[in-house]
């Protein structure tokens, strides 16, 4: 019984109520030994893993079930409300209005809410450490913490740590010849600076609506063989058209119209 996103006439009607019964009410108990609350508690949304495939959340996206703080929560990009009961190890919760931005994190949003949207599995066994994980009829779960979650790292300005790069699902980690030596680093100003595992690279950059408008690369000219020369052919394809891109606290994807796609990590310095 998914929901429809439904458009708020005003931030008001994002209003829910939830209950919780039983000794969980009383003490925070319940199945698992832990006495640590379920309700009252900012649930940060880490990852959603549907039919075995594990979902990164974006920025911002929490759970309230309850108790000080109310019911709902927010998808990353859109707010929510619900009607939530916890009762033992098990959660009824039921997404109420929504309001409707568009925004690049919208399937991830879609997923979450058809994903909370019924009868759900309470882990307890990590409550203690902060973390918890629901999981619905269907065998998919929610990975959720109760500690802030970092942002992720801004595209420009940060410098970018390739790590693999392939065709789709068949992405490869670079070979250990290059590993670690191949980079990008995005400016405010629209240009691209880095290494493509042997020689150096600069570029216009523009990035926008989901997308990154590279220009026609400029780079040394060194001889590159062997893996050097054949990771350095796969990062050029990023280059001379639009790449897109997502950026999420586990790193950067580019994904080029041939197929071609790249994981990068923020280097932390």
């Amino acid at each position: 019984m998914t929901q429809t996103l439904t458009v708020l006439a005003t931030a008001g009607l994002l209003a829910a109520c939830g209950s919780e019964s039983g000794d969980d009410a009383k003490s925070g108990s319940g199945s698992g030994g832990s006495k640590a609350p379920l309700t009252g508690v900012r649930w940060n949304v880490v990852s959603l893993t549907v039919d075995g495939k594990k979902h990164d959340a974006p920025s911002g996206a929490y759970v309230r079930l309850g108790g000080k703080g109310g019911t709902g929560g927010h998808f990353g990009c859109n707010g929510y409300g619900a009607d939530v009961s916890v009762k033992g190890d098990t959660v009824d919760f039921t997404p109420g209005a929504h309001t409707e931005i568009a925004c690049d994190a919208l399937d991830f949003e879609n997923r979450l809410a058809r994903a909370l949207d019924g009868r759900l599995k309470a882990d307890r066994a990590g409550l203690d450490d902060g973390r918890l994980t629901l999981t619905t009829s269907k065998g998919d779960r929610i990975d959720l913490t109760s500690e802030p979650v970092e942002p992720p790292a801004p595209l420009q300005g940060t410098t970018w740590t390739v790590r693999s790069v392939g065709k789709g699902q068949a992405a490869r980690p670079l070979p250990k010849q290059v590993a670690g030596k191949a980079e990008l680093t995005f400016a405010k100003n629209g240009t691209v600076r880095g290494n493509l595992g042997c020689n150096d690279v600069n570029a216009t950059a523009k990035p926008g609506d989901g997308a990154i408008a590279f220009g026609a690369p400029k780079t040394t000219r060194m001889m590159c063989q062997g893996a050097k020369g054949t990771t350095e052919r796969a990062l050029l394809k990023l280059f001379d058209g639009r790449t897109r891109y997502e950026v999420s606290d586990k790193g950067l994807t580019l994904t080029a119209d041939d197929g071609t796609v790249v994981t990068a990590t923020a280097d932390k310095g």
